[in-house]
């Protein structure tokens, strides 16, 4: 149904709409001559309409930007702002420690850490926990320390997951069925191929194939995928990855950095899955550097009785800024106070509300996409039914209409997540905000099937 010479037209018009109302956000990027990619990081420059959006000011669920537009913002720093924008807890416990107590980082620790750390394990179900700044460096880490207990050398990922940048991560299945380099690698310091196995989500027997080599240290999953479009498990495919990783004498770690939305305690909790490590990042410290990774307490004794492991000073694991106090009084604040039961109740609310008005959209217009709920989090794809593992996942992106929806939506005050169609709600979110996106996405889809 889509035409694609309209979905040209409808680009074009809607990027000339873009640089003609965000004049200081251009000029701010073409000025930026001291900056590699002109922007702090270079992934700032995924954007549908040729510069990003300047950052003005952030509160709750809106964000505004140099010109001074309002927008309901469902990116959220792709998750790292769950808890929303500078929620008054984490403010005032971050202004504690620097006004008042001093000292954002000492290498001395806080009786902070043992409170978030009492937390995680509440939510999660692993009873010990060490910290980071970012999810990258608390699966490179996982990895290192289960790499070390067992002795072998591999882990095996799902195709088209994400972990960060971590090196192992970066395989998937090829069109031939074999693993190959993802796409786009950047200076991989060794090839893939011989530090990692890789098997389709929700492919249980290549999975058991892999497996099999005896040389996999851990399993690093996302219980869905989130990163490539939201993938959900398909029903027994999780318990049957927990029983092939015990058979196969393999560490399971759940990385719930995204799907933290499916509740308190994440999917881990809200599935009752059983991993060996769970690691988790950017939304747990309200908008601050925090990542955590959390293991059982028959794998801490494992590792504790190894005195080949330096987990002291140079052993490769650590940060100097890892659990730093600052970190620790934002991270304390934002699960005692912020992300707590009740919130994520309000914030899954607004999901399905979400979910239920993109439904309404599709089917008014005839359009056969498909849309998934993952808690406080809403995709909606080009396809129906919704792909079941990440390569299908990854074929079905379309990014010339991706783009339109994105620059479309933003022009009326909607931003959504830049590298996909997916929305998250943080504890602000109102009804009014999400009637915003449908009003948005209807007016869009009108416009391109007529």
């Amino acid at each position: 149904m889509i035409d694609r010479g309209r979905l040209a037209t409808l680009l074009a018009r809607e990027r000339v709409t873009y640089a003609d109302r965000n004049p200081r956000s251009a000029a701010a990027y073409a000025h930026a001559e001291h900056l590699f990619g002109r922007t702090p990081m270079t992934w700032m420059n995924k954007t549908a309409a040729g510069f990003p959006l300047y950052l003005g000011t952030a509160r709750g669920a809106h964000v505004t930007d140099l010109d001074g537009h309002d927008y309901a913002d469902f990116s959220l720093g792709d998750t790292a702002a769950m808890a929303g924008h500078s929620p008054i807890p984490v403010v005032e416990a971050v202004h504690r420690r620097l006004a008042a107590l001093g000292g954002a980082t000492a290498m001395l620790p806080t009786e902070d850490a043992e409170v978030v750390g009492a937390d995680l394990a509440r939510r999660f179900g692993l009873p010990l926990w060490s910290f980071a700044l970012t999810a990258t460096d608390a699966n490179r880490w996982a990895v290192r320390l289960l790499r070390a207990v067992t002795g072998r050398p591999r882990i095996l990922v799902n195709s088209y997951c994400y972990h960060g940048s971590v090196d192992e991560t970066l395989i998937v299945v090829g069109p031939d069925g074999r693993p190959r380099a993802r796409a786009g690698n950047v200076g991989a310091p060794v090839d893939v191929l011989a530090t990692s196995r890789v098997a389709e989500f929700n492919d249980v027997d290549g999975l058991a194939r892999e497996l099999a080599h005896g040389d996999v240290a851990a399993v690093l999953m996302e219980p869905a995928l989130t990163n490539v479009g939201i993938v959900t498990p398909e029903i027994g495919y999780l318990a049957k990855v927990r029983e092939l990783t015990q058979r196969y004498g393999t560490y399971l770690i759940n990385d719930e950095t995204h799907t933290f939305s499916e509740g308190p305690g994440g999917a881990t909790r809200a599935w009752e899955l059983q991993p060996d490590v769970v690691t988790i990042g950017k939304a747990i410290g309200g908008g601050l550097p925090s990542a955590a990774y959390g293991m059982t307490s028959e794998l801490a004794d494992a590792l504790a009785t190894r005195s080949d492991l330096d987990l002291v000073d140079a052993g490769g694991v650590g940060g100097t800024l890892a659990g730093n106090a600052l970190s620790m009084a934002a991270t304390r604040a934002t699960l005692t106070s912020v992300l707590t039961d009740a919130a994520f109740e309000h914030m899954i609310s607004m999901a399905r509300a979400f979910a239920a008005g993109v439904r309404l959209v599709l089917d008014r217009h005839g359009l056969s996409w498909s849309v998934c709920q993952l808690g406080a989090r809403v995709e909606y794809r080009f396809v129906s039914p919704a792909p079941r593992n990440g390569t299908q996942s990854a074929a079905a992106a379309d990014p010339e209409l991706e783009d339109y929806l994105h620059v479309y939506m933003a022009n009326r005050g909607v931003l959504l997540t830049p590298f996909h169609n997916m929305a998250l709600m943080c504890p602000e979110t109102t009804l009014d905000d999400v009637s915003r996106h449908q009003e948005s996405f209807d007016a869009a889809i009108k416009e391109l099937v007529g």
